[in-house]
């Protein structure tokens, strides 16, 4: 039986262990020496290795020796924890890249607690390819495993709107076959042709790839990606082997909606179970 005396004793210890986690786990809180805190927005750059640089050079383009990574941390962030990440992925036309993106899915991403990823070199390619956008990516996240070496056990989904849910398509693909990636899900906005089963066809990632969950987003008065056509892009999901597709419509035109972004992350949640 503890003493009176000896409660006191206990209590300072018990405190002395929890700071000592605290201190820990701060710490252990840096990416590429920067501090990381929950509900900020850490924009880095880190070095690209040969073998990316020659990945993104295919077709022409120059090497890229220095990459840009655009992360979002939500509340209560700890890298000792299991935390899904949602990558962002833009459009090629009008020079966007991934980070200017990215915080149209904050807010969402926040709510649902997962960390948002958009990467980008910091020189711009002759031709904006998927390699090119791959070799970065890769790059970012290796980047992020290397610091954070737990991290290869952080689910990951793929988001983007218009050419970028086309894109998203070939990039999650392609990671799942040679990365060994925790595919976790695909939020597709605008997306008026079927580019997964295209991805899938060409990269023939492994089987478990068809039971990835993803959410078609559909603006009800889009003029680019007309609903009708998004109900082609779910037929032809459905008959590739996707198991798991929502097609989910939303009163407005070719554009994201937060509330959205916000119920796939959840339904992500819910179907991985993290």
């Amino acid at each position: 039986m503890m003493s009176r005396r000896s409660v006191p004793c206990a209590i300072a210890a018990a405190l002395l262990a929890i700071n000592q986690l605290s201190v820990a786990s701060a710490l252990a809180a840096m990416l590429q020496g920067h501090q990381i805190q929950g509900e900020a927005t850490l924009d880095l750059q880190f070095p690209i290795n040969s073998y990316f640089q020659e990945s993104a050079a295919q077709g022409g383009n120059p090497r890229p020796t220095t990459g840009r990574a655009l992360l979002m941390f939500p509340k209560g962030f700890d890298p000792a924890r299991l935390w899904p990440i949602l990558i962002v992925t833009s459009t090629a036309d009008l020079n966007r890249t991934s980070p200017m993106d990215a915080p149209w899915y904050r807010d969402a991403a926040m709510a649902e607690g997962w960390v948002v990823l958009a990467t980008d070199a910091t020189i711009r390619p002759r031709e904006d390819s998927v390699s090119w956008r791959l070799a970065v990516l890769t790059a970012g996240l290796q980047m992020i495993r290397d610091n954070w070496p737990q991290s290869v056990r952080w689910p990951v989904a793929f988001a983007g709107f218009s050419g970028g849910a086309k894109t998203s398509a070939f990039l999650g693909a392609m990671l799942a076959k040679n990365r060994g990636f925790r595919m976790c899900g695909f939020f597709l906005a605008g997306m008026n042709a079927d580019r997964l089963s295209a991805a899938y066809h060409e990269y023939q990632p492994p089987a478990d790839f068809l039971s990835a969950p993803v959410w078609l987003s559909s603006g009800t008065a889009d003029q680019i990606a007309r609903p009708g056509a998004e109900e082609g892009v779910y037929s032809s999901l459905k008959r590739s082997g996707f198991q798991q597709v929502r097609l989910e419509h939303f009163a407005g035109g070719h554009e994201l909606d937060s509330a959205e972004i916000q119920r796939a992350l959840h339904w992500f949640r819910e179907i991985g179970r993290f």
